[in-house]
Formats: structure tokens, sequence, C-alpha cells
């Protein structure tokens, strides 16, 4: 097999023995919460796996098959794996995996370790992964094995740093975002807590105005009640005035009394008269209305017997005209 072969079957051992790290209940897919098992594995924090898990899906399903697994970190490190990748999906050719991986390279020297660092530094990858063992290994091999392959390696991490400080970008703005929400809800609070204080000082002041209030309310009604009971001797002192008064007025009222009986009598005779009276109305009413009755019928008669000589007059008219017509 050539170099380019080699390499192939090592990443796809690798990727696949990440994949089955995985799939931990044999699922045939992993899921974003599946890819943070391989922080023991991989030199990375569960947000920058969640960064790669999104980098590698690319239909939003929120999962990844064996196949886009394998071809997805070819693609990402620029060897092309579609070959290895069909065979890793296909059970019978499990076996041609041939475990490269994890073979113990020979370290780099000094100034091999100061490239490292220096293309870390120049990528701006130094400071983003914890243990950057495993990159350095592939780094080391790729340098060694494809050196054609490396520039796509780096150019890999380039776009995985950018991607990482992108999202640790965002999360920043998004911690400062909430860190200003915060104050801003503090500040809001403390408005509150003041304007709640403002009213409670006013309810305070209110209710002592209110307490004054009804203090001097008191005062005025005593005063008002010595002036009523004042008022309620007079009455009664009145009340006594009007007693004899009464006694006076009701001598007076036998005497109305008498009288009123008087009238009583005489208002019994003249309702007497009024009903006699009203009884001829009601009759000479009667007649007047047998009268009228008598009248129309007439009047109907008149009317029918001068429709009947109208008529007559006019058949005679148009005789006269059929004659005249005819001479």
């Amino acid at each position: 097999m050539s170099k380019l072969e080699d390499v192939q079957v090592d990443m796809l051992e690798k990727a696949r023995e990440l994949f089955q790290l995985c799939d931990k209940d044999e699922k045939g897919f992993i899921t974003k919460v599946d890819m943070q098992r391989l922080q023991s594995e991989l030199p990375l924090t569960p947000e920058q796996l969640e960064t790669v898990f999104d980098s590698l899906e690319q239909n939003n399903k929120g999962y990844l098959t064996p196949v886009e697994f394998s071809m997805g970190l070819g693609k990402l490190i620029g060897i092309e794996l579609c070959q290895g990748a069909e065979r890793m999906d296909h059970p019978r050719h499990e076996e041609t995996f041939e475990s490269g991986w994890s073979d113990d390279l020979d370290p780099a020297d000094d100034d091999e370790e100061k490239r490292f660092c220096s293309m870390m530094e120049q990528l701006g990858a130094a400071q983003l992964f914890e243990d950057p063992h495993e990159i350095r290994e592939l780094w080391a091999r790729l340098r060694k094995e494809r050196p054609e392959l490396l520039s796509n390696f780096e150019e890999f991490l380039l776009r995985v740093s950018s991607y990482i400080k992108e999202v640790n970008h965002e999360k920043e703005s998004m911690e400062q975002a909430l860190k200003r929400k915060e104050s801003d809800h503090d500040r809001e609070v403390r408005c509150l807590y003041e304007e709640m204080e403002q009213q409670i000082k006013a309810e305070r002041e209110r209710l002592v105005c209110q307490e004054a209030l009804r203090h001097d309310r008191s005062n005025l009604l005593q005063k008002e009640l010595h002036n009523k009971e004042q008022e309620l001797e007079k009455i009664l002192y009145r009340q006594k005035k009007l007693e004899h008064q009464l006694q006076s007025l009701n001598s007076e009222q036998l005497e109305t009394r008498v009288q009123n009986e008087r009238l009583r009598h005489l208002n019994e005779n003249l309702l007497e008269e009024l009903e006699k009276s009203k009884w001829e109305l009601e009759a000479v009413k009667g007649q007047l209305q047998k009268l009228q009755k008598e009248a129309q019928l007439e009047q109907e008669q008149k009317d029918r017997d001068v429709f009947r000589v109208s008529k007559n007059m006019q058949k005679e008219k148009q005789s006269l005209l059929r004659q005249l017509e005819l001479l």
C-alpha cells in the first residue's frame, strides 16, 4: 500500500475507534451528547467538541452516521476517505483496518517542538486546547509521512481555531449582555425599591395627616354635640309650648268636625243631583246618536237615488249619442 493509503487506513481506524467510543449503545449514529465522550481522547473542551460536531453536521439532523463522521473528519483534514468510509460502514471490511493511530511516534526534538509551538501561535490555537499532545502527534506524523497534507491540516486547525474563537467571542458577548442585563435588572430593582420607599413615606405622611384631620374632626364633633344638646333643650321647651297650643286646637277641631259633618251631607246631596243629571245626559246622548244614525241612513238613500238618476241620465246620453252617430 502507498503512504496515502496508509494514512487513509490510519485515519479510518482512528475515526472508527472514536465513533465506537461515542456510540456506546450501538445505535448506529451519534448525537452531540455522545460526542462529549471524546473528552478523554481529544484535548478539547465540551464547547469545542460541540463546535466540531456542528462543523461535521451538514444537514441539521441532530446526529452523525459512521460515513458522515469519517468523511467529515477527512474533509476537515483534507484527506479523501470516501472509499475507506464505505468500508467502515460495511461490516465485512472491518478487519482491513489496521491500528496505527496509537503507535508511539518518536517524540520531536527541540526544534520540531519550537516549530509546532510557532505554528500553533501563528494559527492562534496555542491557548485553545488543554492538551495538544494528539494534535502534536498527528502534525509530526503528517510532517514526516505526508508533508503535502500538512498545509491542509494547518488550514483545518486554523478554521477550527477561528470557529472556536468566534464561539468564545459570542459566549463572551452573551456573558457581557447577561451582565448588562443583570446590572439593568439591579438598577430597575433599586429604582423600584426607591419608588416603594417614596410611596411608603408618602403613605406614612398621608396617615399622619389623616390622624390630624381625625383629631380635628373629633373636636368639631364634640362642639357640634354640645350645640345639639342646647338645641334639644330649646326643642323640649318648644314642645311643651306646642302641647298647650294643641289643646286649644283640639277644642277648635271639635267645632270644625261639626262643620265638616254638615258639609258632608251637603256634598252627598250634590252627588245625588250630579248622578241624576249624568243619567239624563246619557239618555239625551243616546237619542242624539239615534237621530244621527237616521240622518246618515237618509243621506245614504239620497246618495243612492242621485247615483241611480245619474246613471240613467248617462245611459240616455249614450243612447242619444248613438242615435246622432247613426244620423
